[in-house]
């Protein structure tokens, strides 16, 4: 780990005065080479995770998508802004971004491509060295990675990835050494003494008085292990929520008349099927997490609407994505995050006790709003204290618009990825001035007295004029 940190330091300092041309191109090419390489990409994704190969698809689109949206944006998010000084066209003053130096990264499992580079791209660009530490279930995806980034053209040096279990890796560094550190799954054990407390928790509501024809149409993304995942009470629904809240009129029934059994299956090997929408958890640990969640919702009275046990006869790690009504606060998949194939629904009579459903609990990362009524939606959105809230989609829509910032309320994390402020949390803010005739204090011969007078004067005519 120390021989790491001291590699990017020292690949850090010539990058941090490279041009934004020469970091915007090795992120274009990066962005060409992964989609020209996203079946080996996936490959790697489903062998190591066990996902559907659509749902393994998401990554290596959302990683080029990231890669060139910093690649071409890069110079307008860090260039030098000219801010209003505090005497017009005396006082000249700029907002400089610089670098901070090295970010040191932890990524989970979950999404073992996207996660381990969105965040460090956004880095690079900013003109900062990497260290990196994919969990220790995936790291072939990350180091594959890595490739691709050094193919693109990345320095040698400037990322260094480093691969092992939490608890052994980094104790001796995180103190005084990260410059930044950002950490990604707050329920994995070896993350948790990370310096920001991470995102790890989806709250997600469903509201519509009746079926939406349309919603019925949108392919189903069943299995999600995400933070975000989402999607429900649609004809075919997603079934990776943590909550979901529907009108009683029809309530759970409705549920289960209208969900379509995922079909789970193989993503690599001869055992492997093409179309299948759910693929396997990824370890013993996980798949015990999951069914003693079920087992015990189910001892302290919820009923399963919709699947509720493992399935071996597929693989080791299948359970069946599961739906639960009757879920109350004592039971442990009502505020731990189960991070598998179950939902838990609840009903709702008002849109007031719908939101507070949503923002029960200290978590509020990703939630879902699903209505006829666009405008109502979105004023529904507002009182929801997710960082991000979907209008008739689970979450690609806000997780794929770029130039929108990402992350969660409360709990949930802190700061945020995409966007400026998706860059700009990786920089220095550095504000210079350049004083010009006029200086600050008693001169041309003033009396401390008359300075304070001519200065109370201009603040008040600065002030008619807008300026102060």
């Amino acid at each position: 780990m120390a021989t790491a940190f001291a590699r990017a330091r020292e690949a850090a300092r010539d990058w941090a005065l490279s041009s934004y041309a020469e970091r915007s191109a090795v992120l274009l090419r990066l962005s060409d080479l992964i989609l020209d390489r996203r079946e080996e990409i996936m490959d790697l994704i489903c062998w190591e995770s066990g996902k559907s190969r659509i749902h393994a698809f998401d990554e290596p689109l959302h990683v080029a998508l990231t890669a060139r949206y910093y690649g071409r944006t890069v110079e307008r998010h860090l260039s030098p802004k000219k801010r209003d000084g505090v005497v017009p066209f005396l006082t000249h003053i700029e907002e400089h971004r610089t670098p901070k130096g090295v970010v040191a990264i932890i990524s989970p499992w979950n999404y073992p491509f996207t996660m381990a580079l969105v965040d460090g791209i956004a880095a690079i660009a900013a003109g900062n060295a990497v260290v990196s530490k994919p969990d220790h279930h995936t790291p072939l995806s990350a180091l594959f990675g890595l490739q691709l980034l050094e193919e693109a053209g990345l320095p040698e040096g400037l990322w260094q990835m480093v691969t092992g279990a939490g608890r052994v890796l980094g104790a001796d560094d995180r103190a005084g050494r990260l410059r930044l550190f950002h950490g990604l799954d707050g329920n994995r054990p070896g993350h948790r003494p990370a310096v920001c407390r991470p995102a790890h928790r989806l709250f997600a509501g469903a509201w519509r008085q009746e079926p939406d024809p349309g919603l019925g149409r949108r392919r189903p993304r069943p299995g999600r292990r995400g933070c975000r995942a989402g999607g429900l009470l649609q004809r075919r629904p997603a079934l990776c929520l943590d909550r979901a809240a529907l009108c009683r009129q029809g309530g759970p029934r409705r549920v289960r008349r209208e969900v379509r059994c995922p079909d789970q299956g193989h993503a690599l090997g001869s055992r492997a099927r093409v179309g299948i929408d759910m693929g396997s958890l990824i370890s013993a640990e996980q798949l015990k997490t999951v069914a003693d969640h079920v087992d015990d919702a189910v001892h302290h009275g919820a009923r399963v609407l919709a699947g509720g046990k493992a399935r071996p006869d597929l693989g080791p790690y299948f359970y069946e994505p599961t739906i639960l009504d009757g879920v109350t606060p004592d039971m442990a998949c009502h505020a731990d995050e189960t991070f598998g194939p179950v939902i838990s629904v609840y009903s709702f009579t008002s849109e007031d006790e719908a939101v507070d459903l949503a923002n029960a609990g200290d978590y509020g990362l990703n939630a879902a709003v699903f209505s006829r009524d666009s405008k109502r939606a979105r004023q529904i959105a507002n009182r929801i204290k997710c960082g991000t809230v979907n209008v008739n989609e689970a979450f690609s829509a806000t997780f794929a618009s770029l130039d929108a910032p990402m992350g969660g309320m409360r709990s949930s994390g802190i700061g945020r990825r995409q966007g400026a402020e998706g860059i700009h949390r990786y920089t220095e803010v550095q504000s210079v001035a350049t004083q010009y005739l006029l200086r600050f204090g008693p001169h041309w011969g003033l009396t401390d007295e008359a300075y304070a007078a001519v200065m109370t004067a201009a603040v008040r005519l600065l002030g008619r004029l807008g300026r102060a």
